[in-house]
């Protein structure tokens, strides 16, 4: 593949020196023709600086008119040159995007700009589609960008040169609720050149509600007008596609926009001023998105559960708009605010206007009769040092931490044929349990579909028809803490049991952005684990390049959004409900953002213990030293007597090892394990400590353990015959041989119990 891609550069370096020569014989044509003709409509493709001055020595020439079909080719013509500069020059300073993936199943060759107008994007790659069915993807934006609201085409032009001209209205979702959403009027320019390649590509409009005269720039028709938008600009971006021999397309995308970032709060500019940020948004999500229709195309993926895959990818899409509808809450959609409680913090607006409210997310049945709507509730914060990917994995991976019974059983209730019979939701219910049952995932996992079941259960005996399970469909991305510039996601909305393919959804859930790190922040360290002591110096501190890859000295906007129906005369108690429930889970997610982010040294707290600290190795050494007393053999051997050794052979061994307290009045709870038993148990260190022992094995493991109880006290281990676990998800986890020992202390008091699982695997 890189051989073929530098071939496909060097092949079209030549053909842009082509282009460019063919560009200055037809100026000199045009500039010939135009001294002898007052149609000048069309005078120039590209204007040297020498000719500009000469223009304006003299008496001016009359303008081309850009509001005529020759005048809009000639902007075209112009707009083609600077993409082809672009996508396969240097014309914007390209820096290689850091973090992809090598190796055959990566999607491309992804570059970003450096020190340029705006931000820029480009990538090149090859996908196994033929290069009509490659643009037809492309141009149809809304299927694969996600921040698209919506794509109008308000006039087609076709060329002389067999190419044709759209002039394009596109409207695009804002990611929080603290910043205006974007539209764009562009042009769109397709053509066939000479050696059979297609391309297609997009130019702004300049508008005279800009800082220029933008009619004087490009010319052409104005756009519609935006209240509700602040107009963006695409600076000349596209798609170059050509034949593959053989089979397939090879695809240069280039991306550049420029998004007005002096209209939104100086923390969020970032967000608007990061190239990886598009990258990830645009350039790639196109790439992925081809490259899984050509996986499908070809029948290389199959999905259980009889659902075909464009039935899957439409619920992702809708589960998304549904989100992007509730967090930019927009007047022409039906939304209005709601009156404040006199706090600021939590945003309540409702939507009382089925009939310009439904689109293909929605279903009638969500709004009552008798009056209703839906309501909203939305907030937005800033985090310190949270990696966006952990915080969004850990909040999928321990519902019960943030979310409330009460109110999950008022949305799912509200599903059913009589929703209104059921009081309004009470927070404060017990917990419930979940199980996940995955659906759908694309190529490199970076978005998985799945449906969560909730165990349901009773508030009281009134409550008891609320004790049936619950079901949500739920769409998780972002959660590679590898991917730059990537937007960790979690969105939900709750499904009944028969799971129709037109099923109603109301979607809820968090979005997490990164900002790029300050660069005046403090020198941070992570706070107290095992996984923190890993892949660090001898002085215990990592380099700064690696910190800032790992992403942890990073600032994070975080946009929570709940949506409920309700019926009219219930609006208000639903809003105080809703604000509340809002107030509490931002509180939550507070909680878990202060357990998981790296801590601060600071000089009015007390000392912080670094990484490589001497109580993460001392507990390896007691593990180990345990193990070799109680069973007479080496738990591995340890080729370095380097003192972190040690501790970094105990986190990468391959069998799940694990250790829990010993406590005669509760029942044992996890304090450490492994990477390997992190994974079989699918947590993190942080949720680690809310997985108590009896949990995760099942009848005949807790018979087993009971039984060799007293062997394990009396002399200090155990083997256990295989068996089946359950993770923290629901999965049922199996395994060939489990061993189980008393951890000493160096005073050879009892410190904990250690699990060791072979050979497991998830069934």
């Amino acid at each position: 593949m890189n051989k073929l891609l530098m071939e496909e550069n060097d092949r079209l370096q030549k053909q842009v020196s082509h282009l460019v020569y063919e560009n200055g014989f037809m100026r000199q044509q045009i500039q010939t023709a135009s001294a002898t003709t007052t149609d000048n409509s069309c005078e120039s493709v590209v204007m040297s600086g020498q000719h500009q001055q000469q223009q304006n020595a003299t008496p001016q020439q009359p303008q081309r008119d850009a509001n005529n079909p020759a005048g809009l080719l000639a902007i075209a013509e112009e707009t083609l040159a600077e993409f082809l500069s672009k996508a396969t020059g240097t014309a914007v300073d390209w820096v290689q995007m850091i973090g992809m993936k090598p190796g055959p199943d990566s999607i491309g060759i992804v570059a970003v700009s450096r020190n340029c107008s705006g931000v820029a994007a480009r990538a090149c790659g090859l996908v196994s589609l033929e290069p009509t069915k490659v643009a037809e993807i492309l141009k149809d934006r809304p299927s694969w960008f996600r921040d698209c609201r919506c794509l109008d085409i308000l006039s087609v032009i076709p060329t002389g040169n067999g190419g044709t001209i759209e002039l394009i209205y596109m409207q695009t979702y804002a990611p929080t609720t603290l910043a205006a959403a974007r539209d764009f009027w562009t042009l769109r320019y397709t053509t066939t050149l000479e050696d059979g390649s297609l391309c297609a590509f997009t130019f702004l409009n300049f508008l005279q509600i800009c800082e220029r005269s933008l009619t004087n720039s490009t010319g052409g028709p104005t756009g519609p007008p935006s209240a509700s938008f602040v107009r963006a600009e695409m600076l000349p971006s596209g798609y170059l596609i050509r034949p593959c021999e053989g089979s397939g397309s090879i695809i240069h995308i280039v991306d550049h926009v420029d998004l007005d970032v002096w209209s939104v709060p100086e923390v969020l500019r970032p967000l608007y001023e990061s190239s990886k940020i598009l990258a990830q948004k645009m350039t790639m999500a196109a790439l992925r998105h081809m490259r899984q229709i050509a996986q499908e195309t070809s029948g290389e993926i199959q999905y259980g559960g009889g659902r075909q895959p464009a039935v899957l990818r439409t619920f992702s899409q809708r589960l998304c708009r549904g989100f992007n509808d509730a967090v930019n809450g927009f007047t022409d959609d039906g939304w209005s605010l709601l009156g404040s409680d006199g706090g600021d913090d939590v945003t309540i607006a409702i939507n009382s206007s089925p009939n310009k409210f439904l689109g293909s997310q929605y279903n009638a049945s969500m709004f009552p009769t008798f009056g209703g709507g839906v309501l909203c509730a939305k907030a937005s914060m800033l985090l310190q040092n949270v990696p966006p990917a952990l915080l969004v994995r850990f909040l999928r991976e321990h519902r019960s931490e943030w979310a409330d019974y009460g109110v999950d059983a008022y949305s799912a209730a509200c599903l059913k044929a009589s929703p209104y019979a059921v009081p309004c939701a009470r927070p404060g219910g017990f917990p419930s349990s979940q199980v996940i049952l995955p659906l759908a995932h694309t190529m490199e996992h970076e978005e998985f579909l799945e449906v969560v079941r909730l165990e349901g259960h009773a508030f009281s005996p009134e409550d008891v028809a609320l004790t049936r399970d619950m079901y949500l469909l739920q769409l998780c991305s972002g959660v590679d803490e590898n991917a730059v510039g990537a937007c960790a996601q979690l969105v939900f909305a709750p499904i009944d049991e028969s799971f129709a393919d037109d099923a109603p959804l109301l979607s809820s859930g968090f979005r997490v952005i990164p900002l790029d790190p300050k660069t005046d922040a403090p020198a941070t360290t992570r706070t107290l684990d095992l996984a923190s002591t890993l892949e660090v110096g001898p002085g215990g501190t990592r380099p700064a390049s690696e910190a800032d890859t790992n992403s942890y000295n990073l600032r994070s906007v975080l946009t929570i959004a709940f949506q409920f129906s309700f019926e009219n005369h219930m609006r208000d108690n639903v809003a105080a409900m809703a604000r509340q429930y809002v107030r509490g889970v931002v509180g939550s997610v507070q909680r878990v953002a202060m357990a998981i982010a790296p801590s601060r040294l600071s000089s009015n707290v007390g000392p912080k213990t670094l990484p490589g600290s001497p109580e993460a190795l001392t507990l390896a050494q007691w593990i180990c030293r345990s193990y070799r007393i109680h069973t007479g053999g080496e738990l591995f051997r340890v080729e370095s007597q380097a003192g972190d050794a040690l501790l970094k052979q105990l986190w990468h061994h391959s069998d799940a090892i694990m250790c829990c307290s010993l406590k005669t009045n509760a029942s044992p709870v996890f304090t450490f394990a492994n990477q390997a038993g992190l994974d079989m148990l699918e947590t993190t260190l942080v949720a680690l400590q809310d997985i108590m022992l009896d949990k995760i094995l099942d009848e005949a493991g807790r018979k087993i353990l009971c039984s060799e109880f007293s062997k394990i006290t009396q002399q200090g281990y155990a083997y256990l015959p295989s068996g089946i676990c359950v993770s923290s998800m629901g999965r049922p986890v199996s395994y060939e041989q489990a061993v189980a020992w008393k951890v000493l202390n160096d005073d050879d008091s009892n410190h904990c119990l250690a699990f060791m699982f072979m050979n497991w695997s998830f069934m």
